[in-house]
């Protein structure tokens, strides 16, 4: 069973250690998961990761890997030593990378890092998949035909929008988890994200962690943002089907 307080990822995308650190007292008690990408990663490394751990956080490692097999297994490895709890890699990168990386995603307290595969991103359309793909296959058959194949590989789970996470549910079984970017509260600019949802809509829909940014760390009030956000996750709980 998931804490409803943990279903909140904050997404750190800021690039320094210090703007990371700022956020992180700021919102305190009130936020247990953070991600970590590719910017603070590049600019803060392993630094990031061992602060929020020290403070009992939980980090989501969002690098999104996608190389050789052994490449991407001997990363996630390094990764997971760090003892992140969560972390991605892309299942366009097929199934023999995703089953390698697999077996190498354990910390060293001997627990299993959740490793994710990233299906479709938000920012891209049914038109990118179809014009500069090449894949003639609807937008959602592709994410569940990816969802199935990073399932089939052994991860525990997938991210992708709102919109496909009932399907997913439906096709992998309950228990395999879905992260959903691009979660922006109601009256949010959704900006980079073509497939997007308000916080309370993607957990009704299924969705078992959220990844909020920008409404959150650009706001003039981060903890407010955070508290309100937390509220909308627990309606959003309370009216599951």
């Amino acid at each position: 069973m998931i804490d409803e307080r943990e279903r909140l990822i904050v997404a750190l995308d800021v690039p320094s250690f210090e703007e990371a650190e700022k956020i992180v007292k700021t919102l305190g008690d009130e936020v247990i998961f953070y991600k970590v990408g590719l910017q603070l990663y590049t600019s803060a490394g392993p630094q990031v990761i061992k602060y929020l751990k020290e403070l009992g956080k939980k980090v989501f490692l969002d690098l999104k890997l996608h190389d050789i097999p052994n490449t991407v297994a001997e990363t996630v490895s390094v990764a997971s030593s760090y003892n992140v709890d969560m972390m991605t890699i892309h299942t366009f990168g097929g199934f023999e990378m995703m089953e390698v990386a697999q077996k190498r995603a354990w910390k060293p307290d001997g627990n299993q890092v959740i490793l994710l595969g990233v299906t479709i991103l938000t920012s891209l359309d049914q038109a990118f998949l179809n014009d500069f793909l090449g894949v003639d296959r609807n937008l959602k058959d592709e994410i569940l035909q990816l969802a199935s194949l990073a399932k089939s590989a052994g991860l525990s789970g997938v991210v992708a929008s709102p919109n496909e996470v009932r399907d997913i549910k439906l096709q992998c079984g309950e228990e395999f988890i879905v992260v959903t970017p691009g979660i922006r509260p109601e009256g949010y600019d959704s900006m980079d994200h073509a497939r997007s949802a308000s916080p309370k809509e993607a957990i009704i829909m299924g969705a078992d962690y959220i990844v909020v940014g920008r409404p959150i760390v650009q706001s003039d009030d981060p903890l407010k943002s955070a508290r309100e956000i937390q509220e909308k996750i627990r309606n959003g709980l309370s009216q599951r089907p």
